[in-house]
């Protein structure tokens, strides 16, 4: 089922960020980063079309990427490699004039769908191929930090095209790229997100058996020491989703109405209750 899933991920992202580019990016005359970038630069000095470009592109950084990156790549990336290129000529041939005239809802709508189009081929560990692999190769065989070339490239990218683009295209796609950078990094954390509350009180006892009884979430014991008074007790903390905070503020203050609680959004977790099933260990008692 996780292999189905992901699969049908991989051909929903890539088609939803097709639709973006060609529906509204292209025909707006957007600048864009990645393998895109370079098929729009390559179309506008040889009138080449921007889906024969992505295809050769895709064809060869896969290759490479699957012989210095193996098999276990090559499996992850093999569908975006061929599929995106041929479903972008699709979307192109379907609406060649556009969705829209307006380049700023270009930029706006285009951003959006290629953000959630990437994140949700990048949420279930797969790649979107192109220039998503020289990063990948650079890091293994040289140690540079993905994200580093990966904006050097883009940054290149944009160079070219800002040479034939003009100054207020780039501006469009300086929104552009900054709404799906931010569309991709939510796709990201969507559903992995949760709550982390430390309680200080001195009913801990009482706080923490009812979080267990009644949330049914788990809690640790952090041993603290006041900084005024001097006294030793302990910390509470717990992790659970944004739903179940207000219950159990509820809960707190009806044990504790002075307790102090520091609340955190974490980004994701991980173990029993999260990603793994519960499963309730038994309590053992210890001379």
């Amino acid at each position: 089922m996780k292999r189905v899933v992901t699969i049908l991920s991989v051909f929903a992202g890539n088609t939803i960020s097709a639709l973006g580019i060609g529906g509204f990016l292209i025909p707006a005359g957007m600048m864009m980063g990645g393998a895109t970038g370079i098929g729009l630069a390559v179309n506008h000095y040889t009138g080449i079309p921007v889906s024969a470009v992505l295809a050769v592109l895709n064809v060869v950084l896969f290759l490479a990427g699957a012989a210095i990156l193996g098999r276990a790549f090559a499996l992850m990336t093999i569908i975006s490699t061929f599929y995106s290129p041929l479903i972008l000529e699709v979307v192109q041939q379907t609406v060649p004039a556009g969705l829209t005239e307006d380049k700023m809802l270009a930029a706006v709508i285009g951003g959006l769908l290629v953000g959630l189009g990437m994140g949700l081929v990048l949420r279930v560990g797969a790649s979107t191929g192109g220039m998503d692999i020289p990063p990948l190769i650079l890091k293994k065989k040289a140690g540079i930090p993905v994200g580093i070339s990966m904006y050097v490239f883009d940054f290149c990218i944009l160079i070219v095209q800002a040479l034939f683009a003009g100054l207020e295209k780039m501006l469009y796609s300086v929104i552009l790229i900054i709404i799906y950078t931010v569309v991709i990094d939510k796709i990201m954390t969507i559903g992995t997100s949760q709550m982390q509350v430390k309680i200080i009180s001195g009913a801990y006892e009482t706080i923490n058996r009812r979080i267990q009884e009644k949330l049914d979430r788990g809690t640790t014991f952090v041993s603290i020491k006041g900084g005024y008074l001097g006294q030793e007790s302990y910390e509470i903390m717990t992790v659970l989703n944004a739903r179940e905070l207000p219950k159990l503020s509820s809960l707190v203050m009806e044990c504790d109405p002075k307790a102090f609680m520091i609340v955190n959004r974490v980004n994701e977790v991980r173990g029993r209750g999260f990603t793994l099933g519960k499963r309730f260990l038994e309590k053992t008692e210890t001379n």
